[in-house]
């Protein structure tokens, strides 16, 4: 049977160039069945069938002159958002698989007002996600975090390099040997909450970087409140989330 490679493959089946292929590879949008495809230059039978899920479309949930709240859809890089929102800067970043709400502040007085409040640790936020593994009470992280940003960021728990973190978990919900849990953070750390969990070992489903061994089209976290200044934002949980079983 022949073989090429999978970027190849997908271009002659989607009608798109080659490096198009590649790139939704890259991103992590091409499936084969329910396996992720992961490498665009890995050898594969030229009869593959191939899925793409674009992610879903960018849902603002609230604006006014000063900020702009997104419903982000995961897969979606934040400074993407930043892009196509003219004018607007972002006042953080969620991860590139996390969805939900994501704040862009739209001047510059309101820009340097919020992110005074985020360094003060006035900013309050809340996420759900999905873990390997039974918790059954609530329980408190504060291991200090250190990230490495060659290349792919990657962060560990580190007692002399690392910043302080803290996070809050609270079970919600028990399905088989996966738990469902609230998550409060009051620090910003690069991936806090998933190596807090793995350090607990409870990493996040379909968090294979830090060691989920369960597949899932995404990592399963998800910013679901953020209170700022008079601010209260919430997004709904997607499918993948509120539906997982």
């Amino acid at each position: 049977m022949a073989t090429d490679k999978a970027y190849k493959i997908l271009a002659l089946q989607q009608g798109i160039s080659n490096k198009k292929a590649k790139e939704l590879i890259d991103r992590g949008l091409v499936y084969v069945e329910d396996k992720k495809v992961k490498i665009a230059r890995a050898d594969i039978h030229t009869e593959t069938f191939f899925r793409v899920e674009y992610p879903a479309d960018i849902e603002i949930l609230y604006e006014d002159e000063d900020i702009l709240a997104i419903n982000k859809p995961a897969q979606v890089d934040s400074y993407d958002i930043q892009d196509t929102c003219e004018g607007a800067i972002l006042l953080h970043r969620l991860d590139r698989d996390t969805s939900g709400v994501l704040l862009l502040g739209k001047n510059e007085a309101f820009v340097d007002r919020a992110i005074k409040e985020f360094k003060a640790r006035r900013v309050e936020k809340y996420y759900i996600a999905w873990i390997e593994g039974v918790l059954y009470e609530k329980i408190e992280i504060n291991e200090p975090i250190f990230t490495v940003k060659k290349g792919k960021a990657f962060s560990l728990i580190d007692p002399i390099r690392g910043k302080k973190a803290h996070t809050i978990v609270k079970p919600e919900e028990l399905q088989g040997k996966k738990s469902k849990v609230h998550i409060e953070i009051t620090t910003g750390r690069t991936h806090q909450i998933r190596v807090h969990l793995a350090h607990i070992g409870h990493p996040i489903v379909g968090d294979e970087q830090y060691g989920s061994r369960t597949q899932a089209k995404r990592v399963l976290l998800h910013s679901s409140k953020i209170k700022i200044l008079d601010y209260e934002f919430n997004a709904k949980e997607p499918k993948e989330i509120s539906k997982y079983k």
